[in-house]
């Protein structure tokens, strides 16, 4: 468990008893960036183990407090704001959502035209139009069809270094990592798991006619790399290539290519990378981690929120990171140096 992990639970029922407003004053940042991945009521196989995602009713509670709050802006807004320095009369926030699920558009979307919210998606192009699954949704959907399945419980159990304990099992399976993401085509043809066949039944992605009515209704979609590896584990070659395979994707199909967020963190990536994409791509404004409430010594990397941190609410989680932020500053370890 991590030291952030550890002070949300102490802070937490602390926090509770106090109103935002006694919080809300002490924002490092007078525009915040949140992240989602996607909002649904259904049980999820490819998803339910990689993260806590809304529900619907959740996420609207989410928005309608963070509206009384906060005013939402879309992307032109957030750049002419951060590159003019404007000073804004309340806090802003810059709405995103990660890996280009089907949700955005189906759930996702209407609600935040509803509501009058922008936002962006940044995208995975390998798994536009379900042509494949993302290596973490194979996980996920190998975990879920074991747990439901008491012969596939046996039958994992006799595959390779696999034994005899579920948990162990499901835990193995859920920390193969990019580099060995073949081991999950090997466990899933073992177990008679096909994801082809999942992926025509259950799109789990936007499509290309989705991405082009998301883009004529004024959403934005951007790049979250090639194929949503963990960049830390890439040599800076492969990192540069990812980037910018993606990168080509969103000019060659006339998508926002003048932003680009990391797949899981940028955790570990040094300033060569950045300098390299930022010369390579003049117009190329931002990246983004999604580290939280941070500064980062690289002026165009920008730290984004995760609302979907344990079960707490968006207001619970921005109490929760304005006070972590106060502490780390304290101990100078609130900015995210980079060699």
């Amino acid at each position: 468990m991590s030291f952030k992990t550890t002070f949300y639970r102490i802070a937490n029922p602390i926090n509770k008893r106090f109103s935002f407003e006694r919080f809300s004053q002490k924002l490092p940042f007078q525009d915040l960036i949140l992240v989602y991945h996607l909002v649904s009521d259904a049980d999820l196989k490819h998803a339910k183990h990689l993260f806590p995602y809304r529900s619907e009713k959740q996420f609207e509670r989410d928005l309608d407090f963070l509206l009384k709050h906060f005013d939402f802006i879309d992307w032109e807004t957030f750049l002419r704001n951060k590159i003019e320095k404007v000073k804004t009369k309340k806090p802003t926030i810059l709405l995103t959502f990660d890996d280009g699920y089907s949700e955005f558009y189906d759930i996702i979307v209407p609600i935040l035209k509803r509501k009058g919210i922008f936002a962006i998606n940044f995208i995975n192009p390998k798994f536009i139009d379900n042509k494949e699954m993302m290596w973490r949704n194979k996980a996920s959907l190998i975990v879920s069809e074991i747990i439901d399945n008491e012969l596939l419980q046996n039958k994992i159990s006799k595959f390779q270094d696999f034994g005899s304990d579920l948990k162990t099992n499901i835990n193995s399976i859920l920390k193969i990592n990019f580099k060995n993401q073949n081991q999950l085509d090997d466990i899933a043809n073992h177990l008679e798991i096909d994801f082809n066949d999942y992926l025509k039944k259950n799109p789990v992605y936007l499509t290309t006619e989705q991405l082009i009515n998301l883009k004529n209704d004024g959403f934005g979609i951007s790049s979250h790399g090639w194929n949503h590896p963990l960049y830390n584990q890439l040599s800076l070659t492969e990192q540069l290539e990812n980037t910018q395979k993606s990168l080509d994707y969103m000019k060659e199909n006339q998508l926002s290519n003048d932003s680009f967020a990391f797949p899981f963190t940028d955790y570990l990536i040094d300033n060569q990378f950045f300098d390299n994409v930022f010369n390579e791509n003049p117009k190329l404004k931002f990246t983004f981690g999604s580290a939280g409430l941070k500064l980062d010594s690289y002026p165009k990397n920008l730290q984004r929120i995760p609302i979907e941190t344990g079960n707490y609410s968006a207001e619970e989680i921005l109490k929760n990171e304005i006070l972590y932020y106060q502490l780390l500053r304290k101990i100078n370890k609130n900015k995210i140096i980079r060699s």
